[in-house]
């Protein structure tokens, strides 16, 4: 954009802070909200890793399965 507009946006911008970001402002934390973050997060964790091991195991199975059919396929061609 030309210089002259490019100015007169520098000029229009203006800082809006909501009404609870004042920098003065002390917020305390409650110990069991806290706590119960911190439960729900480890909750959450460990359902998603529980699902995640599962999967692993789940792919890891249909590829031991796969490799097994593909090393009876291959015998029976040796063989025969």
């Amino acid at each position: 954009p030309p210089a002259p507009l490019l100015l007169l946006r520098r000029r229009c911008r203006r800082t809006v802070y909501a009404s609870g970001m004042n920098a003065n402002e002390h917020h305390s934390r409650s110990i069991g909200r806290t706590i119960i973050a911190v439960l729900v997060m480890v909750v959450a964790v460990w359902f998603l890793l529980h699902f995640l091991i599962g999967f692993v195991v789940w792919l890891a199975t249909i590829a031991v399965i796969v490799l097994a059919v593909v090393a009876v396929i291959w015998a029976l061609r040796v063989l025969l």
